[in-house]
């Protein structure tokens, strides 16, 4: 057990702060393609909604929901109004939802015709009604981004970069399969938009916790110098969820896996914001630049590299919170000869000044013990261990080898840092035990935590491409993770596939990864 000490924030309450209000300026239409998804039920229309009661929007405003499906405006209207006060984050008065579901229209077309995208910009050309600022939103298939770009243009919908009203475009992840065809795809894209009006989503960027790794990096000065090899021992990301393949997911679960649906874009981004290099402001090229660095210096594995660096597994049938759960290969929408991996962990280098030698461990999975995202930096131990350390459990109390300090981003759930070090033990011996201090979001700010999507909407309405890949960041990722899926696609028969229970931290052989029996996975 160790003894923890929390610490506040010197910040006042909300309704005395004088911090200018953020809000967007410019009047605008905003098309969500896949309107009436689960994407934009449960997160886009409420994100706005909550933007709205907080006086974020403008007043000129129009949602678009382009949808194949047979509703008026004000059917739809009436099944979102339901869907807003499920998800809603934010709570508003009745007028002020009436409000806003006013300001959702509906049209019905089908994303592969060009007559509807010619319907479409006829309709938005009524400025009247639509403001001719536009953002296209693609919440659809990923089979779909080419086609609805093309189609987009061809319609004469998205305006020159130049010109004084504009066009931005949303793609959400996936973005490809592999390094060629992400690459084919920005091709693609590229050849039709300016790199200015694309924005890649990855909605892990607009947590309020992953932003303040960098103000906690570098408006500390505590800290930052110690973000380097000489002091750091290793660095762990972790991404657990205990859901498995329910409502349907197994479907697209099993053409992707682990790999490309968590590894290649959240957990990379994670990485690249705990350690690059102080970016020389926050404009968005800034900071993206620094980020591809980071991605660039990567050690990529060679193919007979994979099965000592990666693991690759995939849960069995077992219980969860008391539960039976059947194996991946026994749930819905699943082939029963699948071999797609539900978990990877993975021990990656950064060959450059700061970070050469230091270990980056990675892992993320279903069906696991407990749902957490976080990171974990473990300092050095000191260079003489002179203190013995004690560790008590209930009267019980054993003297141990000395721990080390732990910095710990919690993402989610439980959001907050956490620190780890030594501190005296009231006694007459000269032992010390691990302390913590700890810094919980609940416990120092009123309200909830603004979610991902209205951050990341905000942005895109304000134009600040700061938290959006950019198509040189979307390669350098892909160019680290596809030599691993190669390798397991070429060689599948010598690298094995793990197994593991459900509601475990994973098989063995992640533990494997680390170089001796005295460091391992945190599992916060």
């Amino acid at each position: 057990m160790s003894a923890k000490v929390n610490f506040h924030s010197s910040a006042t309450d909300s309704s005395t702060t004088r911090i200018p209000d953020v809000r967007v300026e410019d009047s605008q239409t905003v098309v969500i393609f896949g309107g009436t998804g689960d994407l934009t039920r449960r997160k886009l229309l409420p994100a706005l909604y909550a933007m709205d009661v907080e006086g974020r929007l403008p007043e000129r405003l129009q949602v678009v929901a382009f949808g194949r499906r047979d509703y008026t405006h004000e059917t739809f209207r009436e099944e979102m109004r339901e869907e807003i006060s499920r998800f809603q984050r934010v709570e508003g008065s009745e007028e002020q939802l009436t409000a806003f579901v006013q300001r959702i229209d509906y049209f019905k077309g089908e994303l592969d015709e060009d007559d509807s995208f010619r319907r479409l910009r006829v309709d938005l050309d009524d400025e009247k009604r639509y403001p001719p600022n536009r953002v296209f939103y693609l919440s659809v298939a990923p089979a779909f981004f080419e086609p609805v770009t093309e189609k987009l243009t061809q319609a004469g919908l998205i305006y020159p970069p130049d010109e004084p009203v504009w066009s931005r475009v949303v793609i959400e992840k996936p973005f490809g399969r592999d390094f060629d065809s992400a690459r084919a795809l920005n091709h693609h894209i590229l050849r039709l938009l300016d790199e200015s009006q694309v924005y890649r989503i990855d909605h892990y960027l607009g947590k309020e916790t992953v932003q303040n790794i960098l103000s906690f990096r570098f408006a500390n000065t505590i800290f930052e110098p110690v973000f380097k090899s000489a002091y750091v021992d290793h660095i762990q990301v972790t991404a657990s969820e205990t859901v498995g393949m329910e409502s349907g997911r197994g479907a697209y679960f099993d053409t992707a896996g682990s790999m490309r649906d968590m590894m290649q874009n959240h957990i990379l981004q994670l990485l690249c914001l705990v350690t690059m290099e102080p970016p020389s402001g926050f404009s968005s090229d800034a900071v993206r630049n620094e980020k591809v660095k980071v991605l660039q210096s990567i050690r990529v594995p060679k193919l007979d590299d994979v099965r000592k660096q990666v693991v690759r597994a995939q849960y069995a049938a077992g219980q969860l919170k008391g539960k039976n759960v059947p194996a991946y290969v026994n749930e819905d929408r699943v082939p029963g000869d699948s071999r797609t991996e539900t978990f990877v962990a993975a021990k990656f280098f950064i060959d450059n000044w700061r970070w050469s030698g230091v270990p980056i461990y990675l892992r993320t999975g279903k069906r696991m013990a407990r749902k957490q995202t976080s990171i974990t930096v473990q300092f050095k131990k000191p260079p003489m261990e002179l203190f013995r350390t004690v560790e008590c459990e209930n009267d019980v109390c054993d003297l141990t080898h000395s721990r080390p300090n732990l910095l710990t981003f919690r993402i989610q759930p439980d959001e907050g840092i956490s620190l780890h070090f030594a501190t005296k033990r009231p006694s007459m011996h000269m032992v010390v035990e691990d302390s913590e201090l700890d810094f919980n979001y609940a416990e120092n700010y009123q309200g909830t935590l603004p979610e991902a999507y209205e951050r990341l909407l905000m942005d895109v309405m304000r134009g600040d491409a700061t938290l959006f890949m950019r198509s040189d960041e979307v390669d350098a990722a892909w160019r680290i993770m596809d030599p691993i899926l190669r390798a397991w696609r070429e060689r599948d028969a010598r690298i094995p596939l793990h197994f593991y229970a459900p509601g475990t931290w994973g098989p063995i052989a992640a533990d494997e990864l680390f170089d001796h029996e005295l460091h391992g996975w945190q599992n916060v």
